[in-house]
């Protein structure tokens, strides 16, 4: 299973492509290694040798989420002193179908010298759920075409090698090329070799394709912790480099969850990330909503999880010609949040100024997702196939759900958090439809209404909401992060979230939120969901601390993704190992996708968090109360946002006093948060 970690590959991303190699540039024919192309591997093997040999490696950099660069030093060639006098460095770009990997070997020497660089190229067209699990896979022979140096083809997937710099010598293997170019380079001079990697594939039913734009807004942050602003920066580039569209709406755009085994529509995923963004704009949440409700269940089908009115969990593109990999159908419907969630995401785009004209149209998939919540007293689950998820919300794990024993919940399962989305969704359900003169508002209060009675009663365990119920009804006593995802949605009286603010504060690990409490007799830090923290589960538990009024425990847990963000270089990951602060550096979840977009999207929770920032644009208010928790990041200067499609720009002085620039026609409310 080793081989299929992550943690210490380097990442390139523009969706929908993406590349992973080592941290020495070379891109190996094991783990996860490759340039990925919409579920696609097209290149299996990209490495470099002078003389026969690779070079020593220096270091390595990311430049932006699409381009890196690194460097070796090339030992025997140069001047006869201690240090290297010439170096091979490689310049990688990833766009939407394409890698370029400019190679130069860089002569610092005095005198000029005499090397051959080889490049070995290879592809296996694998699908990637054909390798994520260790499985094995068989190279495709290349062949000569025209235009290019070398290609490959399986079913309707090619891929295609071309470079600016003719090689002495081409050899075409059964499994690989090799390509040669004997270099004489001049004393402090450089020669180079571009290289072009190009892949194409073609589908019947394509779901995701490169957006038509990337844009998210000119968004800048400058405050008095520059980890902070850092982590913004690199997130927004990030989740810009995750974008995709529709290709039956190629001006939708969602967030890809991550790359690399994540790197397509998600529900869940796609929503929070979506979620997370509304302070740079509707546009996000606009596409998202968008693509999920073309796609949303109309049929009864236990293989699948589809039901009527219900919003997927993930789909997958399969060209044509590709055999299909076991696992989970293309088009899988088994998440119990994700309806919840996307109801939801539509009130919220609308309290930031969706557009009626734009919320309208989406109304009518929003009452049949609001049907499918209303058929239970419970939102639970079962995986009625016996191939699909075990655990159908966000701790998706095969042990996430479990008790203070250890003992592993048997179905159906009630989650605790997907209660409280049910709970906060038939409310938004409720404004959206009494705005736009709907029927059926009454219904879906008097359903919250009922569902926080019987959570009330059903639930509370230990002094504690439970994480779930399982099939028997009874309470899965696990004290877990879960907690946080109830605040802030009403399922809970002010007295209930003061009890849960002080049980995150237990699970606080001093660099965001453990998903178990370390105290439990199966607590494992990189567990899945044991133990790990996931930076989007700890934005959420910040933004709904910040809304139940306990900012000082939010901002604790806001410290700590800054923290966990300078380890990381900025780039959050999928998720990190649950150790405390004080038992030693932090380590990585060996397996996680990096970037992932509600972590690349998590810094934008702790900006608003901070700006105690709401919108109400329906009723015309827009609210700004900076906690005197957050002063360590104060002054704090916020520009490039947007409310109701205009620009907005707030800033917070030393002593925390806030004032806003904006075009909306919105009363701004401004105040000290508590």
């Amino acid at each position: 299973m080793n081989r299929m970690f992550t943690h210490e590959l380097v990442t390139a991303v523009r969706a929908p492509a993406a590349v992973l190699s080592d941290r020495d540039g070379q891109l190996r024919q094991r783990g996860a290694q490759g340039f990925l192309v919409a579920d696609v591997r097209h290149l299996s093997e990209l490495t470099v040798l002078v003389d026969g040999e690779p070079a020593a490696p220096v270091g390595h950099w990311t430049e932006s989420a699409a381009a890196s660069r690194f460097v070796g030093a090339v030992i025997g060639l140069g001047d006869d002193i201690g240090d290297p006098t010439v170096r091979l460095e490689r310049g990688r770009r990833v766009e939407a179908d394409t890698l370029t990997e400019a190679i130069a070997l860089v002569n610092d020497a005095r005198t000029e010298v005499a090397a051959t660089v080889s490049v070995r190229l290879a592809a296996d067209l694998a699908p990637i759920l054909a390798f994520r699990h260790g499985r094995p896979t068989t190279p495709v022979t290349p062949h000569q075409t025209d235009g290019a140096l070398a290609g490959w083809a399986a079913g309707s997937c090619t891929t295609t090698a071309a470079a600016d710099r003719t090689p002495d010598r081409v050899e075409l293997a059964a499994d690989h090329v090799r390509l040669d170019w004997d270099l004489r380079v001049p004393a402090r001079a450089t020669a180079t070799v571009t290289l072009r990697i190009t892949a194409t594939s073609a589908t019947e039913d394509p779901v995701v394709r490169a957006p038509l734009t990337r844009d998210l807004g000119p968004l800048t942050v400058e405050s008095r912790e520059p980890e902070l602003d850092g982590l913004v920066a690199t997130g927004l580039d990030d989740l810009r480099a995750l974008l995709l569209a529709d290709p039956a709406a190629p001006a939708d755009r969602f967030a890809g969850a991550g790359t690399p085994w994540y790197f397509t529509l998600f529900g869940r995923d796609s929503l929070w990330a979506a979620r997370f963004a509304l302070p740079l704009g509707t546009d996000l949440a606009l596409g998202t909503l968008r693509t999920l409700a073309r796609r949303q269940g109309t049929k009864d089908d236990p293989e699948t999880a589809e039901q009527p009115g219900k919003i997927l969990h993930e789909i997958r593109q399969l060209p044509a010609g590709i055999e299909r990999s076991p696992g989970l159908p293309p088009c899988y419907y088994g998440t119990i949040d994700a309806t919840p969630l996307w109801i939801s995401l539509l009130h919220d785009a609308w309290r930031w100024g969706l557009p009626a004209a734009d919320v309208e149209p989406l109304l009518d998939p929003m009452r049949r997702a609001l049907a499918w919540l209303l058929r239970h007293d419970f939102l639970s689950y079962v995986d009625e196939s016996g191939q699909g998820l075990a655990n159908q919300g966000w701790k998706d794990s095969v042990d996430a759900v479990q008790d203070g024993a250890g003992r592993i919940a048997t179905p159906p399962v009630a989650l605790s958090e997907a209660q409280a989305y049910a709970h906060r969704a038939a409310l938004d359900a409720a404004a959206l439809l009494t705005a736009f003169g709907r029927p059926g508002a009454g219904e879906a209060r008097a359903f919250a209404a009922g569902l926080a009675d019987r959570f009330r009663k059903s639930f509370w365990v230990n002094g504690f909401p439970a994480l779930a119920l399982d099939g028997a009804g009874r309470p899965v006593d696990t004290l877990a992060s879960n907690l946080g995802h109830l605040l802030g949605t009403g399922l809970l009286s002010a007295a209930e979230e003061s009890t849960v603010a002080a049980r995150l504060a237990d699970l606080d690990s001093g660099y965001g939120l453990r998903t178990m409490d370390g105290d439990h007799p199966f607590f494992n830090p990189i567990g899945y969901h044991t133990g790990s923290v996931w930076p989007h589960d700890t934005a959420i538990a910040v933004d709904g601390l910040v809304r139940a009024g306990h900012p000082a425990v939010a901002s604790a847990l806001a410290a700590g993704l800054v923290r966990a963000g300078t380890r990381f270089g900025h780039r959050l990951p999928e998720l990190y190992g649950g150790w405390s602060a004080g038992q030693g550096p932090l380590l990585d979840y060996p397996g996680a996708c990096r970037p992932q977009a509600w972590s690349a999207a998590a810094a934008l929770v702790l900006i608003g968090a901070a700006l105690g920032l709401s919108a109400d644009v329906p009723t015309g208010t827009l609210t700004v109360a900076p906690s005197p928790a957050f002063a360590a990041w104060f002054p704090l200067r916020v520009t490039g946002l947007r409310v109701a499609g205009h620009p907005l720009a707030v800033e917070v002085d030393r002593d925390g006093r806030a004032s806003t620039t904006t075009g909306a026609p919105l009363r701004v409310v401004t105040g000290h948060g508590r």
